[in-house]
């Protein structure tokens, strides 16, 4: 029951964030595309910590056209690596949550990726419905902030998710037949 109040609490504090943001900034420009987004990772972070959903939808499977990465590869999914190590992320990432080499921090870690795709994909709805919004509003021009901030916030971060997983999930099976051999 605490769970679920905590759930829709997060969702009324969101509505009346964005409320707030949209009446103090309004909806045009860069830097309502950017508190927008921010303010949506926060609160949808909180969401998904919350949930603790076990996410295990077919969703999440790899899919045939995904096999060896190839179509996040021709997105730009690496080239979007090495931004995040440029602007610091990798290194505040990893340092809030250090990876270790045992099959419990892989598992973890797979986790991670897709309650991270979860989150990304929720805010990238969000913000989609308020780019139409703005293109209609006031014409497509107003809403290119957050057209670009959402590729770059939320479209990138869920391919990244996807190319990353099963490379973990690999090393998940392979860790649990090191262990299997170690212990027969």
């Amino acid at each position: 029951m605490r769970k679920y109040i905590l759930l829709s609490l997060t969702i009324i504090v969101t509505v009346f964030l964005v409320y707030g943001l949209v009446y103090k900034v309004g909806l045009q420009g860069f830097l309502f595309a950017w508190m927008l987004n921010f303010v949506l990772m926060m609160c949808v972070f909180f969401f998904t910590e919350t949930l603790k959903s076990e996410l295990k939808s077919e969703y999440y499977l790899e899919k045939t056209w995904e096999k060896k990465g190839k179509i996040y590869e021709a997105f730009g999914v690496n080239l979007f690596r090495k931004l995040l190590v440029i602007v610091g992320w990798e290194k505040l990432n990893k340092k809030a949550n250090p990876v270790e080499k045992n099959l419990a921090a892989l598992v973890h870690l797979e986790y991670r990726t897709k309650q991270s795709e979860l989150g990304h994909l929720i805010i990238f709805f969000i913000v989609l419905a308020f780019t139409i919004y703005v293109a209609i509003t006031f014409g497509i021009k107003e809403s290119l902030s957050l057209v670009i901030l959402n590729i770059l916030l939320n479209v990138y971060p869920v391919l990244l998710q996807r190319y990353n997983r099963p490379r973990l999930q690999r090393a998940i099976i392979l860790s649990k037949y090191r262990e299997e051999r170690r212990i027969s």
